[in-house]
């Protein structure tokens, strides 16, 4: 795993994006410090901005879903899967993602 960065660097409710082994990855840190990563790129505009989305929550099937909406086009992302809950046939990369002793590791 690459050690990213503090989990103190990212503000509660937003994300980063990092270089990671030459991808750009996308990392969320949520109000209860639960932190997720994607693949930075949004499928949808082309573009490398998915850091920059807008972290919610709606209901699935009874279920609470943490997402990040794409700040282009507005398409939805699970946090924990990088499933599109708008398009079913597209999903983003996800990476496993740990904070040990408040570093967070890809």
């Amino acid at each position: 795993m690459n050690e990213i960065c503090k989990i103190d660097d990212i503000i509660p409710e937003t994300g980063v994006c990092a270089l990671v082994n030459g991808e750009q990855v996308a990392i969320f840190r949520t109000q209860n410090d639960d932190v997720f990563a994607m693949h930075n790129f949004d499928p949808f505009s082309q573009a490398n901005v998915i850091s920059r989305g807008l972290l919610g929550s709606c209901e699935i099937d009874g279920e609470k879903v943490r997402y990040v909406a794409s700040p282009m086009y507005k398409q939805r992302f699970e946090l924990a899967t990088g499933k599109c809950i708008d398009d079913e046939q597209v999903a983003l990369k996800s990476y496993p993602v740990s904070v040990t002793n408040g570093v967070v590791m890809i």
